[in-house]
């Protein structure tokens, strides 16, 4: 095997145009692997761990482009690299040559002079620039983009506000304004249940959990993931609450987030006593007494959220809520998966693409296993040296910024996942993995296929070994998306995972087996 690294100096791609690219070199014959992606220190690890780093890629910048391959011999792999570039200025299917694409916000501006929106997706360091132009020139604005510091977020919202503007972000996945999916969003009906969240795939779970309970979504509104922090103050979630309590589609609103700042919380929920409308509130793991004092209704978990706002809107407030899983059943499903377990197998291991999903299972696996290690812990006393290493009990946020520097977000790019599910399934101590698939506009065009293939392999390779592992997952999502909802379900069980209904359901079910087992 050779490798070869070629440098391009300032050269940028898009990270999920350079993740399509190199999964299309690394398939060619002769190939063994190879990477085509931005300098950034995230990305250097990964060619480390993958054995392609090289000195040259070594001294890369985060703006030039590298392109690593390794092959079989030294034709094989000039060729691949000859290949790269046509690749890389390959249209999508279904582009028209004749199509105009504008190259620039002002160009888009002059074509298209009535619009008030802006989905803004580039490299952190730009961010700013680009949303306050928006801004500037009268549009609302989502701000996908991560790594924006928190100074300029706080500059950006205080001009939007200042200018009746709605600026989502930065960091927000997630929104559904006027039944539109914008960012990663799932295809729900319309219904008159309202959400405001500073959570996006806390958004899609409460959505897509709605949705298959047979109610509907009116408007989502992200609000980026520090918006509810003291420096932040909550700006885009008091301006999503007073959009939503206007609304006449809106007749129950769903607030979503992790615990806010201490001031903050009660800062939303003084706002809260002052709607009308029925309000849910899912401070993940808040304080359901001040809530409910509010006049709001609490909710412990994202599938509870979502349900409390069903019953609401069906017009049954006081029955008694439900889980989509009876709890005998769980038991009982617990009990036969803890029996097949060895001695040494004892540690829970999630990955998740979801960062609310992530925090939503810690939240859950404390009252089964006591505070879980992780890149983003509940307890700070656990959050690991080495997000690369688990230790006991872990859950990994691969969705966090420091995973997306220069990458595409997990829900598109697969491999870094892939890559730490092959780790955790070979530890002879590890007795659960945690699995999210998060499908929907914009993730990965078949995420449970992928997974099935690693389930199946390392299912098969631990009963060789003597070990049971279990393989736990929910599909976020539903049976409307592109990816089907339904079909990714049968995927996974095929493979041998046991899929739960929600996020929740499968972070006790994990916490069950452990318990179980002791």
């Amino acid at each position: 095997m050779i490798i070869k690294t070629l440098i391009r100096n300032g050269e940028y791609y898009d990270s999920v145009k350079l993740m399509t690219v190199s999964k299309k070199i690394s398939e060619k014959e002769g190939i063994d692997n190879a990477a085509v992606l931005m300098g950034t220190d995230l990305n250097k690890d990964v060619l480390k761990r993958t054995g392609l780093l090289s000195p040259e890629a070594e001294n890369a910048s985060p703006d030039d482009l590298i392109i690593s391959v390794r092959g079989s011999n030294e034709a094989v792999v000039d060729k691949a690299i000859s290949q790269v570039d046509t690749l890389l200025n390959q249209r999508r299917d279904g582009d028209e040559e004749s199509d105009y694409r504008p190259k620039s916000f002002d160009s888009a501006l002059k074509i298209m002079p009535d619009m008030n929106f802006c989905i803004i997706s580039v490299p952190g360091r730009y961010a700013r620039r680009e949303a306050m132009k928006a801004l500037q020139n009268g549009l609302h604005v989502l701000l996908f983009s991560d790594n924006v510091t928190l100074d300029e977020e706080i500059k950006l919202k205080k001009y939007a506000m200042e200018n009746n503007l709605l600026l989502m972000g930065p960091d927000c996945g997630t929104a559904m304004i006027n039944n539109v999916p914008l960012g990663f969003a799932n295809k729900v009906r319309k219904g008159n249940i309202g959400i405001v969240g500073a959570a996006g795939t806390g958004m899609q779970e409460v959505m897509s959990l709605i949705h298959k309970q047979g109610a509907g979504i009116s408007q989502a509104i992200g609000t980026g993931g520090r918006d509810l922090s003291a420096e932040v103050g909550g700006i885009t979630m008091l301006q999503g609450l007073s959009a939503l309590k206007e609304d006449d589609d809106t007749e129950i609103i769903v607030i979503i987030s992790k615990p806010p700042a201490p001031g903050i919380a009660e800062k939303i929920l003084d706002y809260v006593t002052n709607i009308k409308k029925p309000t849910v509130v899912n401070f993940i793991g808040g304080d359901p007494e001040r809530i409910a004092k509010a006049g709001a209704v609490p909710a412990f978990t994202l599938e509870e959220a979502a349900l409390k706002a069903v019953s609401i809107s069906k017009g049954i407030e006081n029955r008694e809520i439900d889980g989509l899983i009876s709890e005998e059943e769980m038991k009982k499903l617990a009990r036969q998966e803890a029996i097949l377990l060895n001695e040494d197998q004892k540690y829970i291991r999630g990955l998740y693409s979801g960062g609310t999903l992530c925090y939503e299972s810690m939240l859950v696996l404390k009252d089964f296993v006591g505070d879980v290690h992780s890149n983003t812990p509940l307890n700070k006393k656990m959050k690991l040296s080495d997000a690369y290493k688990s230790v006991e009990h872990t859950c990994i946020d691969l969705g966090d910024d420091a995973f997306t520097v220069g990458r595409a977000h997990p829900m598109i790019d697969t491999a870094l996942r892939e890559e730490m599910f092959e780790t955790e399934a070979q530890n002879p101590e590890v007795a659960v993995i945690l699995l999210d698939i998060v499908i929907g506009y914009g993730t990965h065009p078949n995420p449970a296929e992928v997974f099935a293939k690693k389930i199946k392999k390392y299912k098969d390779a631990a009963l060789q070994q003597g070990r049971h592992l279990i393989v736990i997952s929910s599909v976020c999502g539903t049976e409307e998306d592109p990816q089907n909802l339904l079909s990714q379900q049968k995927i996974l069980r095929k493979a041998g995972a046991i899929v739960m209904p929600s996020n929740a359901a499968a972070a006790r079910l994990a916490g069950m087996i452990v318990s179980n087992k002791k």
